[in-house]
């Protein structure tokens, strides 16, 4: 963990001091004079958010365990955990949310096409996702894009937004589509996993194809987040970060969250010290 060292408060000069009032006090005369900022309220849009999951046979490889002697899940089963994580977290800050399903062989195809918000028929609809035993290969996006662009207008004729959300597990496979970069009428976010980089295996050029078509397509800002470990607890990580709203987003370069649960210990050196000496978070 990297060391976030802050200079000891030295104690301020009387000339310092009197400088600082003025400054408060020429704040405060130009306050008066300027009216202040009001950021109108506005109502953010519910969601109808379309999962798009992998069924290429790398969606049965295994994740790690966690624990010693328990059984291995596939990258398959522990997205559907996922989903349904998400689902109950989403549902549970507005009830309004919908959910569809579709799987991604060579192109999208629907498994579940109504959106609901009853948790039982996307549970249902979940748990009936299956992945193929070989290779899928080629890979293109733009019948899901076409699809996910058709529902978005229905969703905006009932003043709510659309997201798709693409779960991908091909590490060779860099997908392609064929969208015109005007129609921007959802949002995409992204979770990849992926084996770690070989000879045989491209993860890097995958994940920039995936940047790639979430910046081209996406109405409102679109987050991707990768994973070559292998570990559940990242994909629930990452899960979950997504249940933010895409109206009310940060750009993801400035996204912080979630927040290390680590509390921070203060360490002091007492040993006599120069005067500009570091204290360090660990």
């Amino acid at each position: 963990m990297e060391e976030a060292k802050h200079k000891i408060p030295q104690k301020k000069k009387p000339e310092e001091n009197i400088e600082r009032q003025r400054e408060k006090e020429m704040s405060d005369v130009e306050g008066q004079g300027s009216s202040g900022y009001t950021l109108q309220p506005s109502r953010l849009a519910n969601e109808d958010i379309l999962f798009c999951v992998d069924v290429d046979s790398e969606s049965l490889v295994d994740m790690k365990v966690s624990v010693a002697g328990g059984r291995p899940y596939s990258r398959l089963d522990s997205i559907k955990q996922a989903i349904l994580l998400f689902i109950n977290a989403k549902l549970t800050i507005n009830p309004d949310h919908r959910f569809a399903f579709a799987g991604l062989g060579k192109s999208a195809f629907w498994v579940r096409k109504e959106f609901t918000s009853d948790i039982d028929s996307a549970i249902s609809a979940c748990r009936g996702i299956s992945a193929v035993d070989s290779p899928c290969g080629h890979v293109d996006l733009t019948q899901l894009f076409r699809v996910a662009a058709h529902e978005a207008k229905k969703s905006r004729a009932q003043n709510r937004t659309l997201r798709v959300i693409l779960l991908y597990c091909r590490s060779s496979i860099p997908p392609q589509h064929q969208w015109p970069a005007t129609q921007k009428l959802f949002t995409l976010d992204v979770v990849y996993l992926h084996d770690k980089p070989g000879p045989d295996n491209c993860p890097q050029k995958v994940y920039d194809a995936l940047v790639e078509a979430l910046e081209h397509v996406s109405e409102y800002e679109g987050y991707i987040f990768e994973s070559g470990q292998g570990l559940t607890r990242v994909l629930f990580r990452h899960i979950c970060t997504l249940l933010c709203h895409p109206q009310q987003r940060c750009v993801q370069d400035d996204l912080d969250i979630p927040k290390s649960l680590t509390k921070k210990s203060v360490t002091v050196d007492l040993a006599p010290a120069d005067e500009n000496a570091a204290v360090s978070n660990q």
